[in-house]
């Protein structure tokens, strides 16, 4: 059972999240951002090239048309290789633990695991970015030595941002799962 919804980013830009239901104790839920525009794309692409033919007609050297195309085109690739990401998952098992992947523009794709015993919550917390409050969701890491404590916390969806409507329906989908597993030890 998959359902999709679209929301918004903290910066106004249309993104989905899709919530998959694989049993009672295991989802899914993706946040996928727009894609790379080629038209963008072609017009960055064509004002560098044109800054350098300029640069070409003013002093002859035919190295800045080639070090131009040479530039752009490692930029491109660094670009869709590591900034450029279309989708951020969270995957929570309730008996196992939580999988947070970002795939990126390139194919490549990034996975993190943290076993569920050392989750201690998922909170939305908020922050200051670029003079303006935004909300984000973040993982809880348990303190080996105070069990009360935290010793660290995971932001996620760092490139998406959601807005704090997106963020709700994360969390609630994440907290019915951490519900469970803290029942269900109770009951057995």
């Amino acid at each position: 059972m998959a359902e999709e919804r679209w929301f918004r980013s903290a910066s106004g830009v249309p993104i989905a999240l899709r919530r998959r239901q694989h049993s009672a104790s295991c989802r899914e839920l993706a946040v996928r951002g727009p894609r790379l525009q080629l038209r963008s794309l072609s017009a960055a692409t064509s004002a560098v090239w044109l800054a350098a033919y300029g640069l070409f007609a003013v002093s002859e050297n035919s190295m800045v048309l080639s070090a131009a195309i040479f530039i752009t085109l490692i930029g491109l690739i660094i670009y869709l290789h590591f900034v450029k990401i279309d989708q951020e998952s969270l995957l929570v098992i309730g008996s196992l633990g939580i999988q947070v992947t970002s795939s990126y523009a390139s194919g490549k794709e990034s996975t993190t695991f943290i076993e569920m015993g050392q989750v201690k919550d998922v909170v939305i917390n908020e922050a200051i970015y670029m003079q303006k409050v935004i909300y984000y969701l973040c993982i809880l890491l348990r303190d080996p030595e105070d069990p009360q404590g935290v010793s660290e916390v995971v932001p996620l969806f760092q490139s998406s941002k959601p807005r704090l409507d997106c963020l709700i329906e994360v969390y609630k989908s994440c907290q019915e799962i951490l519900e469970q597993r803290k029942t269900a030890p109770q009951s057995s």
